[in-house]
């Protein structure tokens, strides 16, 4: 998989300067595997949020709805709904992911009809995605230490964001878009996987370690 590092002309972000460290490792992430990337993470993101929207409508209908992923006090959606994190800006955070998402899936399909974003343009996502992802682990706090359940459809979200947003940072570093050393870009090249796992590795541990405590075991 190759990508274009030819210096063009005009205001896009490939007419900086980019470094041969960062031509060359950013193949890993040429426009059509960034498009996977985004297209991949934006379905599974907003299948979940319209899976959330569509339990949230039940609930505003009928308040003794118990929703499709109530399972028992700790794995419960309506558990999550009814806490005020869930309106954290003063409406469903679900809206939040039922307009985001498919923005970011329309990202990607545009890099796969061949869009060359000028550099504001990955800029804006990489701001998105910085606060998707930590306003996911600001609820992904709340839920395991606060509220005390956990939403799947919530953390089918996160499992979404965090791809997202560890494979635009290293996009955006290993192109230049993100001034970065050589070193920080030959270890972003290196071991972004590695972040990724470990990520995941972070969340499942809390949950593991909270669970048994939550449920007195």
């Amino acid at each position: 998989m190759s990508v274009d590092t030819t210096p063009p002309s005009g205001t896009d972000d490939r007419a900086r300067p980019v470094p041969p460290e960062a031509a060359e490792t950013s193949r890993a992430f040429s426009r059509r595997t960034m498009a996977i990337w985004l297209i991949t993470t934006g379905l599974v993101g907003a299948a979940a949020s319209f899976l959330l929207l569509h339990e949230r409508i039940l609930l505003w209908q009928d308040p003794e709805h118990s929703t499709a992923c109530d399972i028992n006090p700790w794995v419960s959606c309506g558990e999550v709904m009814d806490s005020w994190q869930a309106a954290t800006f003063g409406f469903p955070n679900i809206f939040l992911g039922v307009v985001g998402f498919p923005v970011v899936i329309a990202v990607g399909i545009t890099l796969l009809a061949g869009l060359r974003p000028p550099r504001w343009y990955w800029l804006g996502l990489q701001a998105g995605v910085l606060f998707a992802f930590g306003f996911c682990v600001w609820l992904w706090s709340q839920a395991v230490y606060t509220i005390g359940a956990l939403c799947p459809y919530c953390m089918v979200v996160w499992a979404a964001v965090i791809p997202m947003t560890v494979s635009v940072t290293a996009r955006n570093i290993l192109t230049g878009t993100i001034p970065a050393s050589g070193a920080v870009r030959r270890v972003t090249a290196d071991w972004w996987w590695v972040v990724l796992v470990l990520i995941y590795l972070l969340v499942a541990a809390s949950i593991a370690i909270e669970l048994p405590q939550a449920l007195g075991i």
